[in-house]
């Protein structure tokens, strides 16, 4: 089976799942829902496919009628598929180390494999991920199309905010020249619009993991806060958020998907692991453990402005937790654990990152300062080969049982 004809199918399925029960929020299926008509839309041959890095301003991509995505996706999408240990060892044979980005690897392996669509062309970023944008240039050679790299600045200056809008309108150029058509005002403007009503709606739908207990199960908006920028400026992003709403609005009347107890509060560092895998199910089934907060789902950025969009988006790039000095990140990380009073962090080290492994000391320190213990696991978040059970089950038993004293003691 195509990578397409598999979308598809998973599509369709989705669709007539959604339909048995219509009265119903359905957040999780829309959501998935999403990502997969993504997938289709990537695979469809449409000539309109863009390859990006992760901080991408995708409400000017959407309101230019492209399919765009952030290469990360696909290596996630791989490990998810159960797919990710063939295009690793493929990437692996060509010679890309085993020490490099488990995300970066799959794309890799997934180009040698021939599994990655063809783009129309590529936008490289300098944020967040170095690692991001040197596969963007070996994308743009593998295919021989034209690269443009929206150079982001690490610190948070009036003039640095300019720099990076005045970039983001040459982008747009750089787009138009490539497509033949250019950006309608009232196009970005709708797309502007569509964006602030879903950050919106997103910002609810965190405030709900404050309750205690939370209407939230660890696994409801695994990879949402990453994943829902590729949305917005799209309709798709609004009906998403609001279904998670909806449903967690609910939920604490009839006690649905509530983790039983929730003796502990817990934050997920960074990304998931994308590979099928019981960490969640431990937590939850044998310790009440619920993960109520994740870093990444965060809305950092006010709304956008419609008369200065370009101005208004580069700001929220480089005031991102992952741009700039870590203690930009710590002083975030600080300010979710108060909010959703948790009792402990988890962070997967993730191999070849500077976020996963390179900040693990200071962010251990930075959250024992509010006193937040924090379990550093030593992963590859795609890499499924690495992934040691057994040992990583004893640690987070031992880590959940010093919580759990603590909470006692506390009493």
């Amino acid at each position: 089976m195509s990578m397409h004809d598999f979308f598809v199918n998973r599509v369709s399925g989705i669709q007539a799942a959604i339909m048995e029960t219509p009265d119903r929020p359905n957040a999780n299926k829309k959501y998935a829902l999403e990502l997969s008509g993504l997938g289709q839309r990537l695979y469809s041959d449409s000539g309109k496919v863009v390859w990006s890095g992760i901080c991408t301003p995708f409400e000017v991509l959407n309101a230019m009628g492209l399919t765009a995505c952030f290469v990360e996706f696909m290596g996630g999408t791989v490990a998810s598929m159960g797919t990710g240990e063939m295009m690793l060892e493929a990437a692996e044979h060509a010679g890309y180390p085993a020490e490099m980005c488990g995300y970066h690897r799959a794309v890799m392996g997934a180009v040698s494999k021939g599994f990655m669509p063809e783009p129309a062309f590529l936008i490289g970023t300098t944020g967040f991920c170095t690692g991001g944008l040197s596969i963007i240039e070996m994308l743009a050679r593998e295919y021989h199309k034209d690269l443009f790299v929206l150079h982001v600045p690490q610190d948070y200056t009036h003039e640095n905010v300019h720099y990076l809008a005045y970039q983001i309108r040459r982008m747009v150029d750089f787009i138009g020249d490539h497509t033949g058509e250019r950006l309608e005002r009232q196009k970005l403007a709708e797309a502007i619009d569509l964006s602030n009503r879903a950050r919106d709606i997103m910002v609810e739908v965190y405030k709900l993991g404050h309750s205690v207990p939370t209407p939230i199960r660890g696994k409801d908006l695994r990879n949402f806060g990453i994943l829902m920028p590729l949305f917005l400026g799209t309709e798709a992003a609004i009906d998403v958020a609001r279904a998670f709403r909806d449903e967690f609005m609910t939920r604490p009347a009839t006690g649905e998907s509530r983790v039983s107890e929730e003796r502990l509060r817990l934050m997920w560092l960074q990304t998931r692991i994308q590979f099928n895998n019981p960490v969640i199910d431990w937590l939850e089934n044998q310790f009440g453990a619920a993960v109520v907060a994740d870093e990444l789902n965060y809305v950092h950025w006010s709304p956008l402005d419609p008369d200065d969009p370009f101005t208004s988006l580069a700001r929220r790039i480089i005031t991102h937790g992952f741009n700039g000095p870590t203690k930009q990140r710590i002083n975030i990380l600080k300010k979710l654990a108060k909010e959703y009073r948790v009792d402990g962090a988890i962070n997967p080290c993730h191999w070849g990152c500077r976020q996963g492994t390179g900040a693990r000391g200071l962010v251990y320190e930075a959250l024992k300062e509010i006193d937040v213990p924090v379990i550093n696991l030593d992963v590859d978040c795609v890499d499924s080969r690495n992934f040691a059970e057994g040992q990583l089950k004893t640690r987070i038993e031992a880590f959940a049982e010093v919580l759990e004293s603590r909470r006692r003691s506390a009493c």
